[in-house]
């Protein structure tokens, strides 16, 4: 039964016709698991919590970061270093004191995605990573519940329910991960602010159609948006029993985004701090910048800006006889210019910055902006 302060709340869904009451109670006595408190995970949770979902179980293992601000709309400046589980957990209840918010400071792994996610009745992944991608489906197979999943990169995201009533799986659409270094992340390539907000909208109406019965869900479907067009795209596919025959959870230790560099004998890495120390003693080193211009305007630690894409045009312009730091946001297109460099020209005196300026950023100088 609602209380007359919940029939107040919830009159604007009780009045629909095609929902009224019994879908109000449905979403009452409903139980969501969300993983992640990104953000997807955000505009998910604030619908849901506002809707009326009766518990709510929140995922993350993450701490709030400034960089997350931009599009993680439930998160203010002060809420930055905190808990993204816990302070989102602490937000929604004051928004919705009727629900039951569950806080669950981990990130998800085969060792407690069973034991963590069995007593929900959907599970929702909003998160950017492909191990749990696989892992949240795995899991929804074994248990026979369904999984809202949805996935955005730049300008594009991506929607749809797996595993619901029958129908088919993450697995029937994309039976394997992409290779290593295949699919760059967020954080080297972007997303804009609006993206998740839109998508996690989506994500959020999915659920509620999944809980009440009303609408025609997104099984078998793969919804696709262009936010620069606002055009969208539906592409339909078909279970496939073979991936049905999971009985339990395997490895998720996927690296899609580092792709697995075999380096021949004389490749070097340098850390933040060992160049720093060099920099300190004022030895010759030459900086070289491999990201994007735009990039080097946001933050930079001085040197040469040459992208990756010009590399071999300018090649004649980095030094063969003094010692050459090579960096990018993370690491990883430094490493494979080093890799490049080394093998097709034969430079002996380049060095890879671990972590790229991100760490020299968190480790060494926080006035260098992290993006």
């Amino acid at each position: 039964m609602f209380s007359s302060e919940e029939l107040r709340r919830y009159n604007r869904h009780i009045i629909l016709p095609e929902f009224g009451m019994e879908g109000q109670q449905k979403l009452k006595a409903a139980k969501v698991a969300v993983i992640g408190a990104g953000g997807l995970g955000c505009p998910v949770l604030m619908y849901l919590a506002a809707a009326g979902v009766g518990t709510l179980g929140i995922i993350d293992g993450d701490i709030i970061e400034e960089s997350n601000l931009q599009r993680q709309v439930l998160y203010s400046q002060e809420d930055v270093g905190k808990s993204k589980a816990a302070t989102a957990a602490s937000k929604l209840k004051k928004s919705n004191p009727f629900i039951n918010v569950i806080e669950i400071q981990e990130r998800l792994t085969s060792d407690n995605a069973l034991t963590i996610l069995k007593d929900y009745d959907i599970i929702v992944d909003g998160t950017d990573n492909f191990s749990t991608r696989y892992l949240s489906n795995d899991v929804s197979v074994i248990l026979n519940k369904p999984l809202v999943s949805a996935s955005i990169f730049k300008f594009e995201g991506q929607l749809s329910v797996y595993n619901y009533k029958g129908g088919p799986s993450y697995r029937c659409l994309f039976s394997e991960p992409p290779a290593p270094g295949e699919m760059p992340s967020c954080s080297e390539v972007g997303v804009i602010g609006v993206l998740p907000g839109v998508i996690g909208s989506l994500q959020a109406n999915e659920v509620i159609k999944v809980i009440t019965g009303i609408g025609e869900p997104l099984s078998g479907k793969l919804l696709i948006f262009d936010l620069l067009s606002l055009r969208s795209s539906t592409i339909s596919f078909q279970r496939n029993e073979e991936n049905f025959a999971i009985t339990s959870l395997g490895n998720y230790d996927f690296n899609c985004e580092l792709p697995e560099l075999e380096f021949e004998p004389g490749y070097k890495e340098l850390t933040v701090q060992e160049l720093k120390t060099k920099l300190d003693k004022k030895e010759q080193v030459f900086l070289l910048d491999v990201r994007e211009e735009y990039e080097y305007e946001i933050c930079n630690l001085g040197g040469k800006l040459i992208p990756v894409s010009r590399i071999q045009q300018q090649v004649d312009q980095i030094p063969e006889n003094i010692p050459v730091v090579v960096y990018c946001h993370l690491g990883m297109r430094s490493a494979m210019v080093v890799k490049f460099l080394t093998e097709e020209f034969g430079f002996k005196n380049l060095y890879n910055l671990e972590g790229g300026i991100h760490a020299w950023s968190k480790q060494i100088d926080s006035n260098v902006p992290v993006y």
